[in-house]
C-alpha cells in the first residue's frame, strides 16, 4: 500500500509516489494506494477524492484505494460529520470504478465511523499488537509499524491481507482492470 498523497491540492501528491509505485510494479509487487485526509467537510473530502483520482489515473491497482482518516481535528467533528466525510470521498472514488476502503485505527473506527460505512467498505485496520482486538470486520490488518524489508531503509509498516484483492479487481474490472 503506497501513499499517493494527502489533502486537497495537486501539489500534495506524495513526492515519492510515482517512483515507489513504478519500482514496486516493476518488481512484480501488487499495489494499492492510500490517500491521507485532512478533510473537515464532505466538500473537502470530494476535493481530496478528485485530486487522488488525478494522481492515480492510468495505474492498475491490485489492492484498494484506501481513505486514511485519523486526524485529531476530525474526531472533534463527531461521528456523523466524520462519516459524511468518509462517504463523500469513497462514493466519489468508487463512482470512477475503484474499489475503495477505509484506513484507520481501532478507536477511530469504533467511535467515529457509522456502522453502515464499516459494513459497506473494507477496513484496513491499524492496530499494532500481536492479536487484533477490533471486533469489526476488516480486509487488511496493519499489525506493526516496526517491520523491516530488504531494500528499504528504515522501519516499514507490516500488513496481512485476508482477501484476494488482485482476483477481485481483475474479476470485477476495478482499479484500472
Amino acid at each position: 500500500m503506497i501513499r499517493a498523497g494527502y489533502g486537497r491540492l495537486h501539489d500534495q501528491e506524495d513526492g515519492n509516489f510515482r517512483a515507489n509505485i513504478a519500482n514496486a510494479q516493476s518488481a512484480g509487487v501488487n499495489c494499492g494506494i492510500y490517500w491521507y485526509s485532512y478533510a473537515v467537510t464532505p466538500e473537502d473530502a470530494r476535493l481530496e477524492a478528485q485530486v487522488c483520482l488525478d494522481v492515480i489515473r492510468g495505474y492498475k491497482l491490485e489492492y484498494p484505494v484506501m481513505f486514511d482518516i485519523e486526524e485529531s481535528r476530525q474526531k472533534e467533528l463527531g461521528k456523523e460529520t466524520v462519516s459524511n466525510i468518509i462517504e463523500a470521498f469513497c462514493t466519489t472514488v468508487e463512482a470512477q470504478g475503484y474499489y475503495v476502503g477505509i484506513y484507520s485505527y481501532k478507536n477511530f473506527l469504533t467511535g467515529y465511523v457509522r456502522q453502515d460505512l464499516l459494513d459497506r467498505y473494507d477496513v484496513w485496520l491499524a492496530e499494532w499488537c500481536d492479536v487484533a482486538t477490533y471486533t469489526g470486520t476488516y480486509g487488511i490488518w496493519q499489525y506493526t509499524s516496526n517491520g523491516a524489508v530488504n531494500g528499504i531503509d528504515g522501519r516499514v509498516d507490516m500488513n496481512i491481507s485476508y482477501k484476494n484483492y488482485p482476483e477481485i479487481m481483475k474479476k470485477h474490472h476495478l482499479n484500472g482492470y
